[in-house]
């Protein structure tokens, strides 16, 4: 699969602007005590929560409205794979599995329209 995700039909696969924004927490437990000593440790096996802001902007209005169709059929319950850019992998990406939280629209203008949404890495099989 090439970068980004595939929605399937005649758009196949959709690749988002460059710029894409990841944000990382790592989920901790801690411990602190008084003399300033803290203990820390992870919390479960995948504790590093990723989410990714990702953009399309000024694309015709038929490619945004199946990229809403997907994300609607999706409903922030159904996993997909989501490939990214990683230069230390064999084949120069990795793929994970998201769900698209969030998603706002905006008319450009004339037939055109843009796109932002929010993925969060989820951890399933």
């Amino acid at each position: 699969m090439a970068i980004g995700f595939n929605v399937g039909g005649s758009l196949g696969v959709v690749v988002p602007d460059k710029g894409l924004t990841a944000s990382n927490t790592p989920r901790v437990h801690l411990a602190s005590f008084g003399d300033g000593y803290e203990h820390r440790i992870a919390d479960g096996i995948n504790n590093l929560q990723q989410t990714f802001s990702v953009s399309f902007t000024t694309r015709p209005k038929a490619e945004i409205d199946d990229i809403v169709d997907f994300f609607e059929g999706k409903g922030a319950i159904t996993s997909f794979d989501y490939a990214l850019a990683d230069t230390n992998s064999a084949n120069n990406k990795r793929t994970i599995k998201v769900v698209c939280d969030s998603w706002n629209q905006t008319w450009a203008y004339d037939n055109f329209y843009s796109l932002t949404a929010n993925f969060r890495r989820v951890y399933e099989s």
